[in-house]
């Protein structure tokens, strides 16, 4: 859940630079937090990237050098002694770190400034982790609309402040979080979004569409469609303004996009068996009339049933 959120989230972050959402592949992460929430989106991440590059070996391996992680001894490299074998997929290599002007322990400082990435994603349950050193080093990003997602719970140990995003970067950072904060009032008239990342966006989507389906398994296929489809529900114009996660009273709404998308997946990879009166070959059927799933009649009685 946590990282089908985030997955939405960094999708959404995209959409908010003007991009499209296939540009995905294109975006330089640091992720300060080495743990398994931070290993586990990394994860989760790279294989977002690797399908919408052809999900082969050479697609895993540029999806693998879009990532800089930094635990509490610094940049993961692959000279890191006794490194995690979870972490080792994304140490940097000693090739890379000579191009870069980095090397093995260099500070979460040191590697904004050279990697000048797209986002940086905090996983770290550290408090205040990205110091106003760390985000004025982000102003110098390659992206025009960088991101910041300061993921840690409770909100003692936000990476950061929306406050403090806004007021050292300005109007266009982007910014999440995984607890509750206040928007920003910005001065005349402008306001700075902090988006939520909460995983009660996803869960109960892909739990219905996983039952209405019928699979007996939840595919990494599944999960993506979810995350992809939470992240394209916001419109257009409330990207632009930074919004890339939509207000709680939508949540009946979303719940039944995202449970149609893991339905539409689940159909695509032949792992729908059907539900009740229901088969698989009549949900194959409903799935051939694409984004207007959730309108059908036949949908509709089995989100009410």
């Amino acid at each position: 859940g946590t990282a089908g959120v985030a997955i939405a989230g960094l999708l959404g972050a995209v959409r908010a630079q003007g991009r499209p959402m296939i540009d995905f592949p294109k975006q330089k992460i640091v992720v300060a937090g080495a743990g398994s929430a931070g290993i586990g989106v990394v994860n989760a991440a790279s294989r977002t990237m690797a399908r919408m590059l052809g999900n082969n070996e050479v697609a895993f391996e540029s999806a693998r050098s879009q990532f800089w992680i930094v635990d509490a001894h610094g940049l993961i490299t692959e000279e890191r002694v006794d490194i995690d074998p979870d972490a080792r997929p994304f140490a940097r290599r000693k090739s890379e770190l000579t191009h870069q002007g980095l090397n093995e322990g260099a500070s979460l400082i040191e590697v904004v400034k050279k990697v000048k990435p797209d986002v940086i994603l905090g996983l770290s349950a550290v408090g205040g982790l990205f110091s106003k050193e760390v985000l004025e080093a982000l102003k110098d990003s390659s992206s025009s609309r960088p991101a910041i997602f300061a993921m840690s719970n409770p909100t003692k140990n936000a990476e950061c402040t929306p406050e403090e995003a806004f007021s050292i970067i300005g109007e266009k950072v982007v910014f999440s979080s995984g607890s509750p904060f206040d928007d920003v009032d910005l001065g005349d008239g402008k306001i700075g979004h902090s988006n939520q990342g909460n995983n009660m966006y996803l869960f109960p989507g892909i739990g219905l569409g996983t039952l209405l389906s019928g699979a007996r398994i939840v595919s990494d296929g599944m999960l993506q469609a979810a995350a992809e489809r939470l992240a394209s529900y916001m419109k257009e114009e409330e990207v632009l303004q930074g919004i890339i996660y939509p207000p709680t009273s939508r949540i009946r709404d979303i719940t039944k996009e995202v449970a149609a998308a893991v339905v539409r997946e689940a159909v695509a990879e032949d792992l729908a068996e059907g539900y009740r009166d229901m088969d698989a070959r009549e949900l194959a059927r409903l799935s051939e009339v694409g984004n207007h799933l959730t309108a059908h009649p036949g949908f509709m009685i089995m989100l009410v049933d």
